[in-house]
């Protein structure tokens, strides 16, 4: 048709201007319709493609793909290969490259990041060499960029040495990356002064754009601060890096990734401390996304994060999930494991948890160096200190170290099995006699070996100890000393040749200073210095020394009412009570109606209205010892019933005060 054949270079015109001013969705229809002509058209297919990738639709790029498999054949690889990447299918994407027939530059660029997303590093960086090597355009900048992150990454999770590859630091992401490398070797310093460079740089390179307001500089800069954060915190600065998190999570950025690292990292800070905050901030680690965001380690310790949370507010059940699931993902990771236990050590389950130290210890020989430190601490806290012997003796990696010696010897010697201290520094003094003969940790071995045997009087064995220490140096008097009291108790004769080695009297005496010795800093008596007297000295008479001066006393106080012309009296020493003249308190009889009776009554009152002490009352009830006035005569040995006493002004009992009420008034 004629005018089909004009309608359809009509609508070529219209994808060609709709391509120029970026409008991709009309382009899309003007490009439905020419397949409807042709529906094979590879041209159209292959625009259709690119038109789907412009608008973010990457499902329906591949859905044409594929459907068109046969027509486009290696013609849309490299678009293939992108939609698969930036749909997160990352080994698809590195099969469909890989499969290509020729390897463009930019299916290598593609290939690249693709590397670097797997964690490929040393691969990736291969590629970026050879682009930047073999390619000069205006993309050279961002290859560099990319390559400076490789590097990083294989600093800070390969712990790689650092490679200097020559890379500027002219732009902030090239000052950032390498700030990444200095934080992955432990230069911690350098790399907070490399991240306030590339905060300047940040600010230099956006502060042209006119379109850019402070709080998009901020947001900009939000991955630096998080950066300069994590250096604080690394260095102890938890206060400081706290607030800067803060202030990051603040700007809401729109990384998923920045936004997920440091709420972790404010987690970290937290630990059981504000708790309430640390769950708020969790959620933040579960956005959508993250997992493609980050890399394995960081998500990994996200994870293990996760699961002290859950322990550290108490949901055990939760808990125990989370470290299962770690356990299963990463099998031979302590630290699933170790979570584990802190659960069961939370619940008092010591018994349990050391099983599980053990079976993990057991299928895991590689790791297990940490397991049976936590494994040996447990045992010390149910008390049973050989059994934590046993384990630290059982770890290779660290039993002849100076400090694992340190610890068994003081713990046997806690549990007073000095044998089995000894048996440990033998042990490692041969190892080190092995492996370095003479060094400074075999000589230091060797001479705490024979300090602890002389200390639990084991002089015999000690002997040899110190013949080797006295060989490595014989101008060692203290060690020849100790020698030569080994053997007095072993061998008189050969002590008394070693003896021979001592030093005469006169080379062991010192030239000291006596007077300045005890005016020393350290003198505890320093001796006072007689004041010189101006003017010429009185002659001494020979033979005598010099004359002390001696010390005015000082008078005594005296008592203010001293009277002179009293004397005073002999047995002011001795405490009242002891005196001869001592007599006693005078009972009063008013002194003792105090605190008796009533609030406010008096004893005149009271034996006034007491009707029982009147001669005209006649007594209301027989007296107990006394006849009354019936025929009955009391029985011999039975004791009268006790009968409630007058209430006269000495019997009255006094009320307890009540306590005073808050809020109310008055007093009790």
């Amino acid at each position: 048709m004629a005018s089909g054949g004009v309608s359809v270079a009509s609508l070529w015109t219209e994808v060609n201007r709709c391509g120029q001013n970026g409008d991709y969705t009309r382009a899309l229809k003007a490009l439905t319709k020419i397949l409807h002509e042709n529906r094979d058209d590879v041209t159209a297919l292959h625009c259709k493609v690119v038109c789907h990738i412009q608008n973010g639709s990457f499902k329906e790029a591949l859905n044409v793909m594929n459907t068109h498999s046969k027509v486009l054949g290696s013609e849309v690889v490299f678009e293939k290969a992108y939609c698969e990447y930036r749909l997160n299918r990352v080994e698809s994407s590195l099969k469909t490259i890989e499969s290509a027939p020729e390897q463009t530059d930019k299916l290598k660029e593609l290939y690249g990041q693709v590397l670097y997303r797997l964690e490929r590093y040393d691969e990736c960086k291969s590629v970026y060499t050879d682009l930047i090597r073999n390619s000069q355009d205006e993309y050279e900048e961002e290859r560099k960029t990319n390559l400076a992150a490789v590097v990083a990454a294989m600093s800070q999770w390969e712990k790689a040495p650092m490679e200097d590859l020559g890379l500027p630091e002219s732009t902030y992401e090239l000052c950032y990356n390498a700030t990444c490398s200095l934080i992955g070797q432990g230069k911690l310093t350098e790399a907070l002064n490399k991240l306030q460079q590339a905060e300047e740089l940040c600010r230099v390179s956006l502060a042209d754009d006119s379109d850019m307001t402070e709080e998009d500089i901020q947001s900009e800069l939000a991955v630096i601060h998080s950066q300069m954060a994590y250096v604080m915190q690394l260095q102890g600065r938890t206060d400081e890096a706290l607030q800067l998190y803060n202030q990051v999570i603040k700007l809401k950025p729109s990384d998923v990734g920045l936004l997920a690292v440091t709420a972790n990292n404010i987690i970290t800070i937290n630990k059981d401390q504000n708790v309430f905050d640390s769950k708020k901030k969790v959620k933040l680690t579960n956005a959508e996304g993250v997992e493609y965001k980050l890399a394995k380690k960081q998500l990994q310790a996200i994870d293990f994060n996760k699961a002290l949370l859950a322990m550290y507010t108490n949901q055990a059940d939760q808990c125990r999930k989370l470290s299962s699931s770690l356990q299963a993902q990463n099998p031979g990771h302590p630290r699933p494991v170790l979570i584990q236990v802190a659960q069961l050590c939370r619940e008092k389950q010591h018994s349990r948890a050391i099983e599980l130290l053990q079976q993990f210890s057991d299928q895991n020989p590689e790791s297990a160096s940490g397991i049976k430190l936590t494994m040996a601490q447990l045992y010390l806290v149910q008390g049973h200190v050989t059994k934590a012997c046993d384990v630290l003796r059982s770890i290779e990696e660290f039993k002849h170290k100076p400090g694992m010696v340190s610890a068994l010897v003081t713990m046997y010697s806690h549990e007073e099995d000095i044998d089995s201290a000894i048996d440990v520094f033998k042990q490692a003094i041969e190892h080190y006699q092995s492996e370095q003969p003479g060094s400074a940790t075999h000589l230091a071995l060797v001479r705490e070996a024979a300090n602890f045997k002389l200390k639990y009087g084991r002089k015999k064995e000690a002997i040899s100890d110190l013949e080797q220490l006295w060989k490595q140096n014989t101008k060692d008097v203290h060690t020849l000393a100790q020698l030569i009291s080994a053997y007095s108790l072993v061998d008189t004769d050969k002590a008394k040749s070693l003896s021979k080695h001592l030093p005469s009297a006169d080379t062991m005496s010192f030239n000291v200073d006596i007077d300045e010795l005890e005016n020393s800093h350290g003198a505890t008596y320093v001796r006072k210095k007689a004041a010189k007297v101006v003017g010429e000295n009185p002659p001494k008479e020979q033979g005598h020394g010099e004359i002390k001066k001696k010390k005015k006393k000082k008078k005594g106080k005296l008592p203010k009412n001293y009277d002179p012309k009293v004397t005073p009296d002999p047995e002011r020493w001795l405490p009242m009570k002891e005196r001869s003249y001592y007599r006693g308190k005078k009972k009063g009889k008013k002194k003792d109606q105090i605190g008796k009776g009533t609030q406010g009554a008096t004893a005149g009152a009271s034996a006034e209205l007491d009707a029982s002490k009147t001669a005209s009352s006649p007594p209301t009830s027989p007296r107990p010892g006394s006849a009354s006035g019936s025929s009955t005569a009391p029985a011999s040995g039975v004791v009268p019933p006790r009968q409630q006493k007058p209430s006269s002004s000495g019997a009255t009992r006094k009320k307890a005060p009540q306590k005073k009420k808050k809020g109310g008034k008055g007093g009790w």
